[in-house]
């Protein structure tokens, strides 16, 4: 496997949700801005990321009102984060761990960017 640094492949613009925001309404961010997660923030506090699989998994399958379920209702927490200096690998290895898709990329104690499945797995197909 491949020692790419995370800061290659890590996206910077991260969309942030409501806990109070609407199941559309958060559904209907994704669509538009092309993400398959959201960070779930009260104030400046990030509090749970809410993904597509919680939508199948929580939202779809448990017959939930996507005018009335709120964002809070289906997310996940706490945020799993990975330090900016780790590797590709690592974060490979830390999302099987931790049974997640999704990793807040950290600098310190700065959220610099969010990595998915899905870029690790271009990045490992395409061996950068």
């Amino acid at each position: 496997m491949t020692m790419t640094p995370l800061a290659l492949l890590m996206h910077k613009n991260i969309e942030q949700v409501s806990p109070l925001a609407s199941l559309r309404e958060a559904a209907q961010q994704m669509r538009d801005k092309s993400v398959g997660s959201l960070v779930v923030t009260e104030g400046e506090r990030r509090i749970g990321i809410v993904s597509d699989v919680d939508f199948v998994r929580k939202a779809l399958a448990e017959g939930l009102d996507p005018e009335k379920a709120t964002v809070e209702s289906i997310m996940s927490r706490p945020i799993i984060s990975i330090d900016i200096d780790q590797t590709a690998k690592e974060a490979n290895d830390k999302m099987a761990e931790k049974g997640v898709r999704h990793l807040i990329v950290t600098d310190g104690d700065k959220v610099v960017g969010i990595i998915s499945m899905r870029d690790l797995v271009l990045c490992f197909k395409n061996r950068i």
